[in-house]
């Protein structure tokens, strides 16, 4: 069993491992001009065909890029690398060292709004197995079993001219076809650091996170000084109008940080 102290270390050290291959990551998907490397599909007949600049399409296609690289990265910081079973499964990647300490990377992405905010990103589930941390179901080893919890992210820019996705080129045209998306900018955090205090966009029962550049590059979401032990407190006891009313309550116990707090202290003035 690590205790804090050692589980901090680990944290540290690998968190800083994966950060230094981020230049690596960048030259695998943009050329020297910072566009994408990637410009559409090929057929047989050599006949290729513009990507859309749907976020899905964009972040699978960026997963299959970056993958050799972080293939790269384990091979050389001597990590076993387990990958997920399912599409739905968390995370996407478990990276295992010598002394079988896990660490859990998810691979995400998000496009620019403008000059200092992003469009969002979700960071996973606040239920099921992030509640039951003993469990196996939709992850690849159980929550408590990580030492910690990384977004390894992306965030680039979405091209702003007019891309027309019924055109077919050629070969020959490869390199006058406009990339759909540029300006990457790489960042490894923990999850806690980078999270917000609601839910991510939909209905979907998942942690939003913060959505100021800065803040995503630098770990400094609101949970970020509180810890990570008040990040899992808040989120495994957070929630949503139907989950409140399933065990009969008029309204969740609290919707932020600042209801949280009064809330906690509440509790504790009741013990």
């Amino acid at each position: 069993m690590v205790n804090i102290e050692e589980r901090q270390k680990l944290k540290e050290t690998f968190r800083s491992q994966l950060f230094k291959h981020v230049e690596l990551f960048n030259e695998a998907i943009s050329t020297g001009k910072g566009d994408w490397v990637v410009k559409g599909f090929i057929d047989i007949a050599k006949n290729i065909y513009t990507i859309s600049v749907d976020t899905k399409v964009v972040s699978k296609i960026m997963e299959l890029l970056l993958f050799p690289k972080i293939c790269q990265f384990a091979q050389h910081n001597n990590y076993k690398m387990v990958l997920c079973k399912e599409q739905n499964f968390y995370p996407d990647i478990s990276f295992i060292d010598n002394d079988n300490n896990k660490f859990a990377v998810d691979l995400k992405s998000t496009y620019r709004k403008n000059s200092k905010e992003v469009n969002g990103m979700t960071l996973g589930a606040f239920t099921g197995y992030f509640r039951d941390r003993k469990s196996k179901k939709n992850i690849t080893f159980p929550y408590d079993e990580y030492i910690g919890h990384f977004v390894l992210g992306v965030i680039y820019t979405r091209t702003d001219k007019n891309l027309d996705e019924r055109k077919v080129y050629k070969l020959e045209d490869l390199q006058s076809i406009t990339s759909v998306i540029r300006d990457f900018t790489f960042f490894v955090q923990e999850k806690y650091q980078i999270a917000l205090d609601r839910p991510g966009s939909g209905n979907t029962k998942n942690i939003g996170s913060v959505i100021k550049i800065n803040e995503l590059i630098h770990g400094k979401g609101p949970f970020a000084e509180l810890g990570e032990e008040v990040f899992d407190d808040y989120w495994m006891y957070y929630l949503t109008k139907d989950m409140a009313k399933a065990v009969d309550l008029k309204d969740p116990p609290y919707k932020n940080l600042k209801q949280y707090k009064e809330y906690k202290r509440l509790i504790n003035e009741k013990k």
